[in-house]
């Protein structure tokens, strides 16, 4: 089966005259063609979910490793398939409210888009398509064009970014926390929003999150990173029924739970720092289970079931 999209070992450093930081490290996915799914990547800030986002979106340059799409690897493309794959990959980021420009109304986001790429269309077949794009994201395009962003919630906000990015017809949307700061009663309506748009469009999705409850609740797969590694993924269900890596368990065990007979841990557990893990596990340093040997050697990927995989010796 041929994919959409495959990472394969990237790397991302960041190095200035004191510090040298990994922030993606020896990371490999893939999102099939044929089939679209939603993958979440999920983890702590500073795991390097955004950075990996920003690799794929060519905001920056990896530091090794390859980023293939359709088979080509995207540092090659050049002339019209660069066009190309800036069209067919969009982005979606966690603040609704900088997207926008104050001093012009909503019609200039989508007027953004017709001037920087190629459109035959007249100006009455544009604003039929904006109309369009809007009602797929479950807007009224009456009470959204010709207003401002300030009048809109945050949540109208988010949609009519998803909508602007319908446009270009895209195969695969990055969100990048889209919800997080977004009221509690509209992150359902905006995660309705891209779980429909797979199914029926058949856009594939990278959803990125640090936020369990709702990467169960959208994606087909998960992946957990930690320092910029991959520690866990697979099957959605498998990975936050089943966590099998201490990191993911940690994770899951300060999801609130809907009882007045459990108490929320509201903590992590997590040790203060052992030492440099550099040579070894990236969790070794704070590991509440770490051995002798995750401290020399990092482990390999073990496969648990077809679809769920970690990364630990103590599996």
């Amino acid at each position: 089966m041929e994919n959409l999209l495959e990472i394969q070992n990237l790397i991302k450093v960041f190095s200035s005259r004191r510090n040298r930081t990994t922030a993606v490290d020896q990371v490999s996915l893939s999102l099939p063609d044929a089939s679209p799914i939603t993958v979440a990547v999920v983890g702590e800030s500073g795991s390097g979910k955004s950075t990996l986002a920003n690799l794929i979106l060519g905001f920056t340059k990896p530091t090794s490793g390859r980023i293939i799409y359709k088979g080509k690897d995207i540092t090659h493309l050049r002339g019209k398939e660069k066009e190309n794959y800036r069209r067919e990959i969009q982005a979606v980021f966690q603040n609704p409210f900088d997207a926008y420009n104050p001093f012009y109304v909503i019609d200039h986001t989508f007027e953004q888009v017709f001037g920087h790429f190629q459109f035959d269309l007249t100006k009455d077949e544009r604003r039929r398509l904006v109309e369009k794009n809007l009602e797929q994201v479950r807007l009224d395009p009456g009470q959204i064009l010709g207003k401002y962003a300030y009048q809109m919630s945050g949540g109208q906000l988010q949609r009519i970014m998803i909508a602007r990015a319908l446009l270009l017809k895209p195969r695969l949307l990055i969100a990048d926390e889209p919800v997080s700061m977004i009221d509690a009663s509209l992150r359902v309506t905006v995660l309705d929003v891209m779980s429909r748009l797979k199914r029926q469009q058949k856009i594939a999705q990278l959803y990125i999150t640090h936020d369990l409850s709702t990467a169960l609740q959208i994606s087909d797969q998960i992946i957990v990173m930690y320092k910029g590694c991959i520690v866990e993924s697979g099957n959605a269900q498998e990975v936050i029924m089943s966590p099998a890596h201490p990191y993911t368990q940690l994770l899951i065990s300060c999801i609130p739970v809907a009882s007045t007979e459990e108490k929320w841990n509201e903590h992590l557990h997590i040790m203060e720092s052992r030492s440099d893990s550099a040579q070894g596990c990236c969790f070794y340093d704070r590991c509440p289970k770490a051995a002798e040997n995750c401290r020399f050697h990092k482990p390999e990927q073990t496969a648990l079931s077809e679809e769920h995989y970690v990364s630990c010796f103590l599996i």
